[in-house]
């Protein structure tokens, strides 16, 4: 029951309707309620709401709703807290909320009763309202398990492998496609579940990894495929990586169930930090990356050796990393995959950045940029894909920056633009799908185009 509970979808919408028809019907009986009864000799009476009463709500209502635009003003404009600018919802649910309150807060004086405690309900109640309202809008937690960093996933039995990583071909072998063929028995979908990355070198306390194993990795002597790691963003987590399976499946099973394996790592640790992919006092997160992560897959998984075969990538914060990673490591990552991704390190503003994550070392928080990264080096047959929402004008910007940096450092780029895509879960369900097709042919798993 518990763990069913967890699992149910936030962002469908039904629960958001439920919420907000309970908020506002609590709201109406605050505002329209009459009065107790008056007794006027033998005769009891039912006052009607006072102009003065429903005057004092209008007030505070609107008291409420300035204290909201005053509250994201500071944290959205001032603070830049979020890193980005928020969507029009999320403010439209925050200034509902902030009103409601005001009314409920009002409500409480001079009240008694059912309609104390009403009033006292109502403030959590719109609360919670907008919260999950937030949440759907955004699209990246779909459930409760997910909106409150539990997890529930399943972990995931990985087949032993069957040589060495070694030992298994490189980009010098036939590309798959031409020599694949699918045996019969062979699952229509993958496996998808959690694994544990062991954090011997860095000690980074990542939360449980997500891996993708298409049905061509689960028969009985599986072909080397390419692997993607990828990072999600902040606040968020690997169990996002869900947005992937339909997607993954779709084009499995398009291409005799080829797919690149795909690991999703944690490179925050938890929601609300964000330790910028470098080692620091916030985390060994590059150890963890560049040594644990890559041990684990040498150590585990059927991958293909070469670097043609290797790809990092991720959304938002874990898209500012994979450029870091990938412009960084071209031994290591053939290609990249910048889903709507910061153009640099980021824990708000630039000089807050430079404050606390570099301990004021301008030096070192210059070294980590992508765009320097980048500048000093020339890249040969490196693949660089950065896509962006057309509604998500600031990663947009970045985004179109990084490619051109790209370009200019010998990178060959993919530009790709999401009509009427924001910078939310449907930036990962265009990002993720287009990057793949890129990848396919690269990958050796698809016929290239002519």
């Amino acid at each position: 029951m518990t763990n069913s509970l967890l699992t149910f979808n936030i962002v469908d919408g039904r629960i958001v309707v439920v919420f907000s028809a309970l908020s506002i019907a609590a709201l109406i009986y605050l505002i329209v309620r009459r009065e107790p009864r008056l007794v006027v000799g033998r005769r009891a009476l039912r006052r009607r709401p006072t102009f003065r009463r429903v005057r004092t709500l209008l007030i505070a209502a609107g008291l409420g709703a300035i204290a909201a635009v005053v509250t994201l003003s500071i944290t959205e404009l001032g603070l830049n807290v979020f890193g980005t600018p928020l969507q029009s919802d999320t403010r439209y649910w925050v200034t509902g909320a902030f009103a409601a309150v005001g009314v409920a807060i009002a409500s409480l004086w001079r009240s008694r009763g059912w309609r104390r405690v009403i009033a006292a309900t109502t403030i959590p109640l719109v609360l919670v309202t907008a919260m999950f309202g937030i949440n759907a809008g955004y699209g990246l937690n779909p459930t409760l398990a997910s909106l409150f960093n539990i997890n529930v996933g399943q972990p995931l039995t990985v087949p032993p492998q069957t040589a060495p990583i070694s030992q298994v071909p490189s980009e010098s072998a036939a590309p798959l496609w031409t020599t694949w063929k699918a045996p019969a028995g062979m699952p229509a979908k993958g496996q998808y579940g959690t694994v544990t990355i062991p954090n011997k070198a860095s000690g980074f306390a990542a939360r449980p990894a997500y891996l993708y194993l298409p049905p061509a990795a689960l028969v009985p002597d599986p072909p080397v495929l390419p692997i993607l790691i990828m990072m999600m963003g902040q606040p968020g987590g690997p169990d996002q990586s869900s947005l992937f399976v339909q997607t993954l499946d779709s084009m499995a099973a398009a291409n005799h169930g080829l797919s690149p394996i795909v690991l999703t790592i944690d490179q925050i640790g938890s929601p609300e930090k964000n330790p910028l992919c470098i080692d620091s006092p916030a985390g060994r997160v590059y150890t963890y990356v560049m040594s644990d992560v890559l041990d684990y897959i040498h150590a585990t998984l059927h991958v293909a050796n070469g670097r043609q075969n290797w790809a990092i990538g991720g959304y938002s914060n874990g898209g500012t990393c994979a450029l870091s990673f990938g412009a960084e490591h071209p031994e290591v990552f053939g290609s990249l995959l910048d889903i709507s991704g910061e153009i640099a390190p980021s824990l708000g503003s630039e000089s807050a950045t430079l404050r606390n994550g570099f301990a004021g070392n301008q030096a070192a928080y210059d070294a980590e940029k992508p765009l320097n990264i980048m500048k000093a080096h020339h890249y040969t047959d490196m693949y660089a894909i950065f896509t962006s929402g057309e509604k998500d004008p600031t990663y947009t910007a970045e985004a179109t920056t990084a490619e051109a940096a790209a370009k200019t450092a010998g990178m060959t780029t993919v530009r790709l633009t999401g009509p009427g895509v924001t910078h939310a879960a449907d930036a990962v369900k265009f990002g993720f799908p287009t990057g793949l097709n890129v990848l396919y042919p690269r990958f050796g798993l698809q016929k290239p185009s002519s």
